[in-house]
């Protein structure tokens, strides 16, 4: 079982700066939609499975060979989808996101100039929306996050956390 959370849990909580008391107001998985293709891809290889028996059997082969590459890219970009987090910190935003290798990118809060929500018609319908974080730099690694659950509740949690740092002025009543 240690094994398998190795590789299937991306381990958010090492990268926090817990001695500077840095703590997560949200965690943000892909919104499932993005497994719809490795759902089809999976449905694909078990046609090829159920295909087996009608084939030649000199070339059974060949499709118990196909099924299980498309079983293994399925399962790969599954769990890459599962290992794609955002966080959102009282004092930044990041993202982990990969599977062999992981990659961290990190945006402090006080960097953030703007956020545009987009939703799509139908990303409206089903739930999700993507974000796009623009700051001072030109190019940052944290600019789009894809595939984003309730993107509306999500960016009132920003701005949330923002003016409760109190990086953008005093709250006025």
């Amino acid at each position: 079982m240690g094994l398998v959370r190795a590789v299937s849990d991306p381990n958010i909580r090492k990268h926090l700066l817990r001695d500077e008391g840095e703590v997560i107001v949200d965690e943000v998985r892909k919104h499932r939609v993005v497994y719809l293709v490795p759902t089809l891809e999976l449905v694909a290889a078990g046609a090829l499975l159920v295909a087996m028996p009608f084939v030649d059997m000199d070339l059974a082969w060949a499709p118990f060979l196909l099924a299980l590459v498309v079983l293994a890219h399925a399962g790969y970009r599954a769990l890459g989808h599962h290992m794609d987090r955002f966080v959102i910190t009282n004092m930044r935003v990041f993202r982990v996101h990969g599977v062999l290798s992981q990659q961290l990118a990190t945006m402090p809060l006080a960097r953030i100039l703007d956020i545009t929500v987009r939703k799509p018609l139908h990303g409206r319908l089903l739930g999700f929306g993507h974000f796009c974080f623009e700051s001072a730099a030109q190019e940052q690694g944290l600019r789009d996050i894809r595939y984003v659950g309730d993107p509306d509740a999500r960016d009132l949690s920003i701005q949330r956390v923002v003016q409760r740092t109190g990086l953008r002025g005093p709250r006025v009543n």
